[in-house]
């Protein structure tokens, strides 16, 4: 009544009443039924709906009090409501009866008029809180909801991709809903073809429910058959069968997605928001889309050149797809930065990079992804300041897009950044409570902080998920100047490989074997000129990092001049890296970081390996202090 004669969308109705409870359409709808019951509205003519779009109340007052309360004269200072149109003959029979039906009961016209209205509201009212109580789902306990990829049930492996595209435009989707948290890609997919129980594994990723089921493309048609499980009892709260198709495989997506929302009761965040990621082509084309579910495939299989194929070929289908265009430049500028290519062929994929990234922000200058990707092309290019202001544009566009997060983790960290991008970590975590590599670099962030006992931790729970990482803990050793365990380290996980023993030999205090052990490593030329592969460092930064271990700044350097020879690329982690940031203050590596476009490195927040050694010995001392003190006030 309030906005009489103006059309109240669904949203503006769920903030007035509802503020931030989780509410469905179908509670507005009981609602407008029961009020329109308690006015006596059955043919929808004082609270009109518009279809998809909202509500009307749409009448006059004065007609009302013609029409159902009889010819009482209106006071003075009455609010005045727009005529409805069409008002029939059955309306005045129904005032009739209405003022007959006053009458009898002898109250007066316009304090009846006011006891429906109110009657209504309590209906409003009550109905709100009675649904509340009784049909929400509890969405605070644990974490909310996981996808988990959806069988491929056509019996062609060639369509796998296809089923975990369907799986992860669910959990995109549903990432959209007020309310729901939902757990990425990479963690929900490590129970592909698990036989654990949906409680186990919902206590793992830490949720309320689970979608599964299965795809199965034939020809022209899908068929795809989903469940809604609760964690808690495995109860199944709603099941979905459908058979469309091909062709409308986006629509299904988009009725699949709502049904799982109605059952949780759920809200769709804003129009806006809702529509600014969206990894669908704008033509509709099935085809493009096709290929851009292969490119992303091979994308998470880390094969950046496959992937930058199909991301091509998706494009090229649909040249307006910004999101492909930005899968397509950052595959390029990965490929650039980290596989072994002679300079020539970098500089050809930089340039590929660079014109997908313009494309998908010419095409969609509010889309996450794309300002990402034109990060990522900006610090492999050393322009730091480029890189830090994408970047913030990515994140604010794209907060929970876990490839956003793992990508702008990278970047803030290699420009010294550190504080930013262990929040980025830390809320990567809350997504992929299962994905090692982001417990991996956050432990080296943890670790080049000085926060070595956690760094640590998490190392170890990386390992749980993917492997050991012996190298890593033969480094934070060296970081607590523990020479025992560097060797014992060493000694256990690979006795014979050069690396682990001449990085644990720096430690101790035998510099006869230091010496011994470093010789051996660089009379093998071979090994010392060896590359890698893809992981952007080879066997000569290992070679300045022992150097810097022990203290050598001029071989250090001169080691590193070496291994960014052709590729600078090999540098970009050099600002988080603890043993070369002990020349921090050094006019040679400060001049070095400046020629190659890093930021001076005194503005690193990463700690050098000096520095956290005092801050453990100061840490020690104080524990010790602590019981120096508790002896001498039991004395």
């Amino acid at each position: 009544m309030e906005n009489r004669g103006r059309l109240i969308t669904k949203h503006e109705l769920l903030d007035a009443i509802w503020g931030n409870a989780i509410v469905t359409d179908a509670s507005i709808t009981q609602c407008l039924v029961d009020i329109r019951r308690a006015l006596d509205d059955h043919e929808q003519k004082i609270v009109r709906t518009v279809s998809r779009r909202g509500y009307i109340f749409d009448v006059a007052v004065d007609e009302l009090r013609e029409q159902t309360f009889g010819s009482e004269p209106a006071e003075s200072g009455d609010e005045r409501f727009r005529a409805l149109d069409g008002a029939g003959p059955r309306q005045e029979r129904r005032a009739g009866d209405k003022a007959r039906d006053r009458n009898q009961k002898g109250v007066p016209g316009r304090a009846r008029w006011g006891l429906i209205v109110t009657f209504g509201a309590a209906v409003v009212l009550a109905a709100a809180i009675l649904w509340r109580q009784s049909s929400t789902p509890d969405l605070s306990r644990a974490s909310g909801i996981a996808v988990l990829p959806l069988v491929n049930a056509s019996g062609d492996p060639e369509q796998q991709f296809f089923a975990d595209g369907v799986s992860e435009n669910l959990i995109e989707a549903l990432s959209k809903f007020e309310g729901l948290h939902v757990i990425g890609r990479i963690s929900s997919f490590q129970f592909r073809d698990s036989r654990d129980g949906s409680g186990a594994i919902g206590a793992r990723l830490g949720v309320a429910y689970l979608v599964s089921g299965s795809v199965q493309r034939a020809g022209d048609t899908v068929r795809i058959r989903t469940e809604l499980v609760s964690t808690a009892d495995g109860r199944t709260m709603w099941t979905g069968r459908y058979d469309r198709p091909y062709k409308d495989l986006f629509a299904l997506q988009d009725e699949i997605t709502m049904a799982i929302s109605n059952a949780l009761h759920v809200k769709l965040l804003s129009t806006q928001q809702a529509s600014i990621q969206d990894d669908r082509p704008p033509s509709g084309s099935i085809d493009a889309y096709n290929a851009y579910l292969q490119g992303l495939k091979l994308w998470h299989e880390l094969d950046f050149p496959g992937a930058a194929e199909y991301m091509t070929r998706a494009v090229q289908l649909d040249p307006g797809y910004a999101v492909a265009w930005a899968h397509l430049s950052g595959s390029w500028s990965t490929v650039a930065a980290f596989w072994n290519e002679s300079p020539a062929v970098v500089r050809e994929h930089m340039h590929k990079a660079r014109l997908a990234a313009d494309k998908a922000l010419q095409l969609a200058p509010g889309l996450g992804p794309a300002h990402a990707a034109n990060a990522f092309l900006q610090f492999y290019s050393f322009d730091h300041r480029g890189a830090l202001v994408e970047c913030h544009r990515a994140l604010q566009l794209a907060p929970r897009d876990s490839m956003v997060l793992n990508g702008c983790g990278y970047t803030l960290a290699g420009i010294g950044r550190l504080g930013e991008a262990i929040q980025l970590r830390e809320r990567l975590l809350s997504i992929e409570p299962l994905y090692p590599v982001n417990y991996f670099h956050y432990a080296k962030l943890l670790a080049a902080t000085g926060r070595l006992d956690e760094a640590e931790k998490y190392l170890r729970t990386s390992e749980e998920l993917s492997g050991p990482h012996p190298l890593d803990h033969l480094k934070l050793a060296a970081l607590r100047d523990d020479a025992n365990a560097a060797l014992e380290i060493a000694r256990q996980a690979s006795p014979h490989d050069r690396v682990y023993m001449t990085l644990a030999a720096q430690i101790g205090p035998d510099r006869e074997m230091a010496d011994k052990w470093l010789d051996d490593m660089l009379a093998d030329t071979t090994w010392v000129e060896q590359m890698r592969g893809s992981d952007g460092n080879d066997n000569r930064y290992k070679v300045a990092q022992i150097y810097a271990l022990r203290g050598d700044a001029g071989h250090a350097l001169e080691w590193l001049e070496r291994a960014v020879a052709g590729n600078p690329s090999r540098a970009l982690f050099l600002l988080d890296d603890p043993f070369l940031l002990r020349f921090r203050d050094d006019p040679q590596f400060i001049a070095f970081c400046r020629k190659l476009g890093l930021p001076p490195p005194s503005e690193s927040e990463a700690l050098s390996i000096d520095q956290i050694r005092t801050a453990a010995l100061g840490k020690t001392a104080g524990k010790d202090m602590k019981k120096v003190r508790g002896l001498a006030l039991q004395h």
